[in-house]
């Protein structure tokens, strides 16, 4: 009986120091004009992490290790040792293992702590989950086969080689993307974002930064508040939003939805619906099945280069601006076209099948052009209040 309580007792004490590990002093030394504490340690192996930090920076690392160990150091800019013992006890730092998860927890007691604290944290690459939260430094995570979520106030984000979903929020920092096997889900409220390859689905969003997606295996659905987006090659669909920035797509695998509220938009090829619309910038498309191109005061040019994919009716639309169609030579297509108010203006053709006509006096003349091409097919509509159209064969 007594060695069973005794045993018990035992276990108990490992539990709680397992659960209560709390990170010792450390070593404190003088480095330029401040004092730094190194505090390092062993939670042993572990399926999941999680890291909660007040404020500081944090960098996760992905290994061959079996266990997770770290290495913290935290600067505090003050005269004295006494002065800067007192500050990093303010800013308590625990770290334990519960239930398979490993915690590294920071946080101050009632006070604002002066320190600047820096997070090196390796684990296995095994790591079924990991997220780290900080009120405000950059965050970095990189070689993780679980999903993984990184989360600062304002800091700067980068996660790279993830094997799992990603997931990263800023309050105000940019985002670098590295290569992700899973999906991307990122947020910041106005830095730029930069993913470099993503297997699977992504979404992001700024507040105002540029977005970038140098190479996505599945869709994208990107916004942002006034900057520029640019796709060089997304295999599925693409949705592209921004307030007033440039859109430049390059091949995209499925429909490209893009709007912008003033800048331009281009691009090179789509297998699906195109819709474009600016409030004042041109539109270039040079590869489509189908477009729905408007927009307020800009030029539109268009290549329809597919006859057996078209298979849905077309619109291009400016108010005040020129409208330039290649059309391939085999392509089934039916033509309606007309300038509003063509003083000045004119309707052209590589092809004796339209046939260009106009009406009214001088001052508030209509030219209009009809026709069907290769028998007819899907009805391309083409209107410009003010502005020249043109239709163009496409040379081999």
């Amino acid at each position: 009986m007594k060695q069973s309580i005794k045993l018990a007792s035992i276990t108990m004490f490992v539990t709680l120091l397992a659960s209560l590990g709390y990170c010792q002093e450390g070593r404190i030394y003088r480095d330029g004009g401040s004092w730094v504490q190194e505090l390092t340690g062993d939670l042993g192996a572990a399926r999941s992490l999680r890291v909660k930090l007040s404020a500081g920076s944090a960098r996760v690392q992905g290994g061959s290790q079996s266990g997770i160990t770290y290495v913290i150091h935290r600067r505090a800019f003050t005269n004295s040792e006494q002065q800067a013992r007192h500050e990093f006890e303010s800013y308590k730092i625990n770290a334990s293992v519960k239930g398979g998860t490993a915690w590294i927890v920071a946080e101050s007691h009632g006070k604002e702590s002066n320190c600047v604290d820096d997070f090196v944290i390796k684990v296995p690459r095994s790591l079924e989950s990991a997220k780290i939260e900080t009120g405000g430094g950059n965050v970095n995570a990189s070689g993780i086969s679980g999903r993984t979520e990184i989360e600062s106030g304002g800091g700067n984000l980068k996660l790279d080689d993830i094997a799992g979903d990603a997931v990263a929020e800023t309050g105000g920092g940019s985002i670098e993307v590295g290569h992700i096997e899973g999906d991307v889900t990122l947020q910041t409220g106005g830095g730029n974002i930069k993913i470099a390859s993503a297997k699977g689905e992504i979404k992001a969003e700024s507040g105002g930064g540029s977005v970038v997606v140098l190479s996505g295996l599945q869709g994208a659905v990107l916004e942002t508040g006034g900057g520029s987006i640019q796709v060089d090659k997304c295999i599925g669909a693409v949705k592209a939003t921004t307030g007033g920035g440039s859109i430049v797509l390059g091949d995209i695998g499925g429909e490209a939805l893009l709007e912008t509220g003033a800048g331009s938009i281009r691009l090179a090829s789509a297998k699906g619906r195109v819709r474009a619309q600016t409030g004042g910038g041109s539109i270039q498309l040079d590869g489509a099945s189908f477009v729905q191109a408007e927009t307020a005061a800009g030029g539109i040019v268009v290549k329809l280069v597919s006859a057996t994919a078209v298979s849905n009716n077309s619109t291009l639309e400016t108010s005040a601006g020129d409208i330039t169609v290649y059309l391939a030579d085999n392509l089934p297509i039916s033509i309606n076209a007309e300038i509003e108010v063509a003083n000045g203006h004119t309707i052209r053709s590589d092809f004796s099948d339209i046939r260009i006509s106009s009406e009214g006096g001088p001052w508030e003349k209509t030219v209009k052009a009809q026709g069907q091409l290769n028998g007819g097919g899907p009805v391309l509509k083409v209107r410009t209040n003010s502005g020249n159209v043109s239709f163009r064969r496409i040379s081999h």
